[in-house]
């Protein structure tokens, strides 16, 4: 397999042999098993469908029921695809899980961002706000002047304003992993990846 779906546990810091602290993100990456293997004869493209997370069959509907006992799997919560590996044959409800990283790995980690709900341009794009003196009243976050002269007389597109922030798919790439624990299916892998914790990420070779 060349990924996984994993679920953002929460940060945390171990020490190398020299004893310097490495700042980790620990995720629970697997057991996924496989619910569909796609051709180019039958689907146009060469895929591998996973799943992850148990979710209550009473929960499922009936197309879904019927994808999973196809595959002879019970109810899952999340599916992804990835790109299959060449001359490795896959067989539906085969699982995979940690195991199939080793330390040192590079990956690439995908998720959403952190939703912040709509928010102004000092949280939104960093503005520094207006001045506090010298008249200043109720406009001190504000994003001042966006506007141009009578002439073009309109807001070009792309002005930085107020808005929803995060609840974005984000990818952060080449993010090395640090220590593997196959009994929990646990990867630490160096720095931060995007999401909430429990957030679910998809982490990709």
């Amino acid at each position: 397999m060349k990924g996984l779906i994993a679920k953002k546990l929460g940060m945390s810091q171990i020490f190398d042999e020299n004893g310097s602290v490495i700042p980790v993100t620990i995720l629970q990456a697997g057991p996924c098993c496989i619910t569909q293997v796609k051709t180019i004869d039958n689907d146009g493209y060469d895929a591998v469908q996973i799943a992850y997370g148990d979710k209550k069959e009473k929960n499922t509907n009936k197309p879904l029921k019927g994808h999973f006992k196809k595959a002879g799997v019970t109810p899952k919560r999340f599916l992804a695809e990835f790109d299959i590996v060449t001359g490795f044959d896959y067989e539906m409800g085969q699982v995979f899980n940690a195991s199939i990283f080793k330390q040192g790995d590079l990956v690439k980690v995908t998720g959403a961002s952190k939703g912040r709900g709509f928010s102004g341009v000092m949280k939104r794009h960093g503005f520094a706000g207006g001045p506090k003196t010298h008249g200043q009243r109720e406009h001190p976050r504000s994003a001042g002047s966006i506007g141009q002269a009578s002439d073009p007389s309109r807001v070009f597109k792309g002005v930085k304003m107020p808005g929803q922030y995060g609840n974005k798919k984000m990818t952060v790439e080449n993010l090395k992993v640090v220590k593997i624990d196959t009994e929990n299916n646990h990867i630490f892998v160096k720095g931060a990846v995007p999401g909430s914790n429990n957030g679910m990420v998809i982490v990709n070779k």
